[in-house]
């Protein structure tokens, strides 16, 4: 059928997709990337596949492997409304890396995947150079991944990111529940911040109160939209270091960890316990660092709901023998990892079930031990 009412030619260009800047932020990002790689990537940048030598899983007995995906969730909108990208790849990162490493597996190999309304060279640059300085603190490799353009679907000046990451670990070496047992302590290190979890909850604070991004608040010593934006601590060089420190000689002192994500302590800390097991956490071993005692104050969020959606101050959670919690300690203060003995484990109390708000039993899908909080925070 012909038309003869036909206009301009159609091009991809005009539909919203500019594939020149997709390649300029290529070439932009290319240095960030190939910084990430050892002599174990293989076919250089730019490929359809990236590629991974893994003779490196010959030394191995029965290597099993790990993944995880995930994204940053809607921190993303402080870093468009701030126009400060090159922090959110760093937080992509912790969150996948540090997933894995809860099990005792060494990263090896990530992706990424951006997708905006309109790709923007040196935003994109500066997305990944982020996710390049992530992979380099969690000691992986930034193997490949994908920018795609989604005119009408996304502003131009939105975007959203994820990503996923490979990892290993010795079968035999596997952390989890299945290790824990009664009189373990349970060790904390500290957050950086916020991380990247309940973000809808302080955007939805910020609008309350009709803040800025750019607005001043004196107790973080900075604006509003820059202590939001404090990357993600990567702890997966200081886990697999911890595992190397206590697990020598077939011991295995160092029982698991639990990365506080969604869902807060309790929760995400009753995924890696035995059912027939309850950590008792005391609040009073430490004070909510000031972005969480901020927000919390200015929208009268319910302590409940806190701990539930933020990670108030504890990002990664160790649980160690009695016997070696003190070494544990010791050695990651000295890596600069501030961390503290916040309870132990010991048999499920059936009365802990009476507690309400303060316990949890399971959570996300795993039957597992139980968590009860007490006392209060410290001031």
């Amino acid at each position: 059928m012909t038309d003869k009412n036909l206009g301009e030619p159609i091009t991809y260009a005009a539909a919203g997709v500019d594939v020149q800047a997709g390649d300029d932020a290529v070439e932009l990002m290319k240095h960030a990337v190939t910084a990430t790689h050892s002599n174990r990537v293989l076919g250089g940048f730019g490929g359809f596949a990236g590629m991974w030598d893994a003779t490196a899983l010959t030394s191995y007995h029965r290597p099993v492997l790990t993944t995880s995906t995930d994204g940053v969730g809607t921190k993303v909108a402080i870093a468009q409304a701030m126009d400060i990208h090159d922090t959110i790849g760093q937080d992509l990162v912790g969150m996948v890396v540090d997933d894995i490493v809860v099990v005792g597996a060494k990263p090896l190999f990530m992706t990424d995947y951006i997708a905006t309304g309109k790709v923007v060279a040196q935003r994109v640059a500066h997305i990944v150079r982020g996710i390049a300085t992530g992979c380099q603190l969690a000691d992986t490799a930034l193997l490949g991944g994908e920018t795609a353009e989604h005119p009408g679907l996304l502003a131009d000046n939105e975007y959203d990111v994820a990503g996923a990451v490979t990892g290993v670990v010795e079968a035999d070496k596997v952390l989890g529940p299945e290790r824990v047992q009664t009189s373990d302590v349970v060790i904390a290190m500290e957050s950086s911040g916020a991380h990247s979890n309940g973000y809808s909850l302080l955007r939805s604070i910020v609008a309350s109160k009709g803040w800025s991004w750019d607005q001043h608040i004196d107790e973080f010593g900075r604006s509003l939209g820059e202590e939001l934006l404090e990357p993600t601590r990567i702890y997966a060089k200081t886990c697999l270091g911890l595992i190397d420190e206590l697990n020598t000689d077939g011991d295995f002192a160092l029982r698991g960890f639990s990365h506080v994500t969604g869902g807060g302590l309790a929760a995400n800390l009753a995924r890696v316990l035995p059912q027939s097991t309850m950590a008792t956490i005391d609040r009073s071993t430490w004070s909510l660092p000031a972005v969480f005692s901020v927000m919390a104050e200015a929208g009268q969020v319910p302590q409940a709901d806190l701990e539930r959606t933020l990670n108030l101050g504890v990002g990664m959670v160790a649980v160690v023998a009695a016997d070696a919690a003190d070494k544990a300690l010791t050695w990651l203060n000295a890596q600069g990892v501030k961390s503290w003995r916040i309870g132990e484990v010991g048999p499920l109390d059936d009365q802990a079930a009476n507690a309400g708000d303060d316990f949890v039993q399971g959570a996300k899908g795993v039957d597992g031990g139980g968590v009860l909080m007490h006392g209060a925070y410290a001031q």
